[in-house]
């Protein structure tokens, strides 16, 4: 009854007028820039990092919520009228709603999407009502080493899931690492890393390395990989919802949440692999499984409540352990600590109007999400006529000056471009970015965890895993690795299926298995990678280095 009882509070509190604006501002930004191809909401979230300087801190995060599920909503918009994911989570959305507006129903496609973020991004939220707290209560009672365990599951699984290889997601986590020590040691006083700067004695600030590397770094990539023509879009036809559809829609929105969820809380879980796995058991569960491919209204279903539910679930582990499981989640972890705000177990009890007021609007933000997309898809399809360089000069333009506001420092603008310069060449080179991005932020939490560890030891390295918590935690970090490597094999097994579906759709005569198995063969590893490189070049529908 507590929690009921906080929650209500939450909503007198995100009610208010003044609040209300803030979400319906937020959910309104978070579909326009979802629905931009390639823009997602970590880059929307870090180029309004720099806001949390001037909001007070319940109407920054209460916005900042409304973009994240704006942003997670918005793709499938452009995935389904445009086969261009706004963000790698509606790669599915693509396959199938494209098919889908193709054939006549692209209004059923967005219908279904919009009702299914709606249905699963309100019984997720339910769900972290009901789970933070419980889990907030049981992380009181972690120590120190048990926070350094915590760090290293984070650290080790952020780093082998995201990425085309382990090696490289471990040398993205390794750079954010040593960014997040440069600067005065807290302990001893002595500089580290700072070439005799001034500029960086006191360390780099969090918004000018999560601007650097998404916003700058992202729009450099992309602009540079731009096709060059008219945008073809697949005019909105057809009814927009039939009983039929919503009898075929029901089940995968419901089972997609049961999917998404869980999966969102897990560090490194991450929306993509919840709905490649809810697409898959869609197609295997359906009494249509022919459509499949040519336009399942099942297979824009259930992989959009996935990606919805994920949400919600990312912010279970990021509000009750601090723990960031993916780039969106570590963005607002940075703004949490712009605030002086610390993420974990004691944020229930030290700020709970914040936090319930933080939930209570995300339920407010699927309502909105709901009411304002059906009406307003036509504006969504003129904003995807706005003119790439136009919108490209504007994104760098507008986090130079947010980071300029910040410090009034022309070395930050300097240090904001170097950072970007990387942040371009790693997205270039399939070195994923939201490891970087983990490791500063939570680089300097696990170091001082681990020497408190250590104080309190007296310097016994055993103290690490005396624990019961920290070594079951660590028994979970073996399991993860040896899970992480067998669920990309799997991901990676559908992806080549689903790519070789898409290429056989376009290409007359396509590659086929034998005749009456009615599956395409598997393109090789190198004939993948080679064809999303020359689809990416011509469209810029999928990322480069052959990642969906």
């Amino acid at each position: 009854m507590g929690d009921l009882s906080a929650l209500m509070a939450g909503f007198e509190t995100a009610l208010q007028p003044e609040y209300l604006l803030f979400a319906v501002v937020g959910v309104l930004l978070g579909t326009a820039v979802g629905v931009l191809p390639g823009i997602g909401p970590a880059m929307t979230l870090a180029l309004l990092l720099p806001l949390t300087y001037s909001l007070e801190p319940t109407a920054a995060f209460i916005m900042f919520a409304g973009i994240y599920y704006g942003g997670m909503y918005g793709g499938s918009t452009t995935s389904i009228l445009l086969n261009t994911p706004g963000e790698s989570a509606s790669i599915i959305t693509a396959l199938e709603g494209n098919k889908m507006a193709k054939a006549g129903r692209g209004a059923a496609a967005l219908a279904t999407a919009a009702l299914g973020s709606f249905v699963a991004g309100t019984i997720a939220t339910v769900a972290l009502s009901l789970v933070a707290p419980t889990i907030a209560d049981l992380a009181v009672q972690l120590g120190p080493p048990d926070f350094v365990a915590l760090a290293v599951l984070a650290f080790l699984t952020v780093a082998a899931m995201l990425g085309s290889s382990p090696a490289r997601g471990i040398s993205s986590l390794a750079l954010g690492l040593f960014i997040s020590v440069i600067g005065t040691d807290s302990l001893t006083g002595q500089q580290r890393f700072t070439l005799g700067l001034p500029t960086l004695g006191d360390g780099i600030d969090i918004v000018i390395v999560a601007v650097g590397f998404f916003a700058v770094g992202e729009a450099l990539h992309v602009a540079s990989r731009l096709r060059r023509g008219p945008i073809p879009l697949v005019p909105i036809s057809g009814r927009w919802f039939t009983k039929q559809d919503f009898k075929r829609s029901w089940k995968p929105w419901l089972r997609g949440t049961a999917i998404g969820f869980p999966i969102g809380t897990i560090p490194a879980g991450g929306a993509e692999l919840g709905t490649f796995l809810s697409y898959a058991t869609e197609r295997k569960l359906s009494k249509h499984q022919e459509e499949f491919s040519h336009g399942a209204i099942e297979g824009v279903a259930g992989p959009e409540a996935a990606n919805n539910a994920s949400a919600a679930g990312v912010l279970v582990p990021l509000l009750t352990l601090g723990l960031p499981t993916g780039a969106t989640a570590a963005i607002m972890l940075a703004a949490f600590q712009s605030y002086g705000i610390a993420p974990g177990p004691q944020l229930f009890s030290d700020e709970p109007d914040l936090v319930w007021a933080l939930i209570a609007s995300l339920y407010i933000g699927n309502v909105l999400l709901l009411v304002l997309n059906l009406p307003l898809v036509g504006v969504w399809v003129k904003v995807l006529r706005l003119p790439r360089p136009y919108l490209y000069a504007g994104i760098l333009t507008f986090a130079a000056l947010g980071v300029y506001a910040v410090g009034a420092s022309v070395e930050d603008l300097v240090l904001l471009f170097i950072l970007g310069g990387i942040g371009w060449a790693m997205r270039s080179f399939g070195f994923p970015v939201a490891p970087a991005i983990v490791g500063l932020i939570l680089g300097p939490i696990a170091e001082e965890q681990l020497r408190r560890t250590l104080a309190i030891s007296q310097g016994d390295p055993t103290a690490l895993v005396t624990s019961p918590f920290a070594a079951v935690v660590y028994c979970l970090v073996v399991v993860a690795f040896i899970g992480s490597q067998w669920l990309k094999r799997r991901q990676a097994r559908l992806d080549a299926a689903v790519f070789a579906v898409a290429q056989a759709s376009t290409t007359p005569g396509g590659p086929t298995s034998p005749v009456g198995e009615g599956r395409p063969t598997v393109p090789s590893g190198k004939e993948r990678r080679d064809a999303a490189r020359t689809k990416n070049d011509e469209t810029n529908d999928w990322d480069s280095g052959g990642q969906w």
